[in-house]
């Protein structure tokens, strides 16, 4: 393996293992900040891959993955190069916030310009002291604030290789999404760079199964891509994901105080009542109905809606039956209280 791999102007050899922390511009109380980045180096070339969480500041589970990836005896034995960034947006982490503090979307600012927004600069950052330098990577979401996601990944599955590693992530559902502009996918896309964005739980909270999952289907991925050996007490997926054919918002037809009667996973019918919304000054009610049949994907957390507000993703597949079977047996999989890991590690469970 060659002795080249520099970040921040530090050269990382074989067989060792590195923080780097990458300059970023100061707070205006004159208090110095720095991207920590983590690199674990084989003994052997192979692929290099970034792993990166928090790209919006208030979307924390991502951290967690990576701090319990970083903790994994099996890196001992990695072959190629892992970067692992648990905090990009450190500006929104510190007030616990999705957005930098100019209110731009980090997510939206790629590639970004080293004379651009603070958006733009932390974008460019990250383009060429990690994506441009990797292979492949996984970037770690959870949904937006009082919004919680159903384990899934996300990316473009018309490209083979990141059809192959989605599959080999392991969660129940695969959705073939459309690039957006100004997405860290898109650049790293463009950058010929295959990549899966992991979404599960909610900002701003710690979600045990979601966490677990994502850890387990990290550590898959780098086995597909011969980072990491087969392992024996590595559990084989019972089933294979299922890719949804589309996805549908259903939105509050009223403003009040919303009761959900529907969960994250459940099967649902056309027409089906999902929640209820209540007038509580003028005693109304109003059913919340499905306009599809299909698996929830994504749901409100909070009872305060306005008319037109998202609370139910539901995402449409073949087979209906077969998905629903596959998502229950995955959350029983990683339910807490399953203590038997195949992450080679004794880490207790996030109450």
């Amino acid at each position: 393996m060659s002795d080249d791999f520099v970040i921040g102007g530090e050269i990382i050899p074989p067989r060792s293992r590195r923080m780097v922390g990458l300059p970023l511009p100061p707070l205006y109380t004159h208090t110095p900040m720095t991207l920590p980045v983590h690199v674990v180096r084989g003994a052997k070339d192979g692929p290099r891959l970034f792993v990166s969480a928090a790209l919006h500041g208030d979307e924390l589970n991502g951290a967690e993955i990576v701090r319990r990836l970083l903790k994994q005896p099996a890196l001992k034995r990695l072959r190629g190069t892992l970067v692992a960034v648990p905090i990009v947006n450190v500006y929104g982490l510190i007030n616990h916030s999705r957005y930098l503090p100019d209110r731009r979307d980090l997510n939206r600012s790629f590639p970004g310009s080293v004379k651009g927004s603070l958006a733009a600069r932390l974008a460019h950052l990250l383009m060429t002291e990690i994506v441009q330098k990797c292979t492949h990577g996984i970037d770690l979401h959870t949904g937006a604030i009082h919004r919680n996601n159903l384990p899934q990944i996300r990316g473009n599955l018309d490209d083979p290789e990141t059809a192959r590693l989605a599959e080999a992530f392991g969660v129940p559902v695969l959705l073939n999404a459309n690039l957006r502009d100004g997405s860290l996918r898109e650049a790293a896309a463009e950058q010929g760079i295959p990549m899966l964005l992991y979404e599960a739980g909610e900002a701003l909270r710690f979600n045990e199964v979601a966490i677990r999952a994502g850890v387990m289907g990290v550590i898959s991925v780098m086995r597909s891509l011969e980072m990491l050996p087969a392992s024996r007490s590595y559990r084989k997926k019972k089933t294979e994901p299922l890719v949804a054919r589309s996805s549908m918002w259903v939105r509050a037809p009223v403003s009040g105080l919303f009761r959900r009667v529907c969960s994250l996973g459940n099967r649902v019918k056309r027409g089906e009542v999902l929640g209820l919304i209540d007038d509580p000054f003028g005693g109304g009610e109003h059913e919340v109905t499905s306009g599809v049949i299909g698996i929830v994907i994504g749901c409100s957390e909070i009872p305060l809606v306005h008319e037109g507000e998202a609370l139910f993703h539901i995402a449409r597949f073949e087979d209906i039956r077969e998905v629903a079977g596959q998502i229950e047996a995955f959350q029983t999989e990683h339910a807490p209280e399953e203590l038997l890991d195949a992450m080679e590690q004794d880490e207790p469970p996030i109450a």
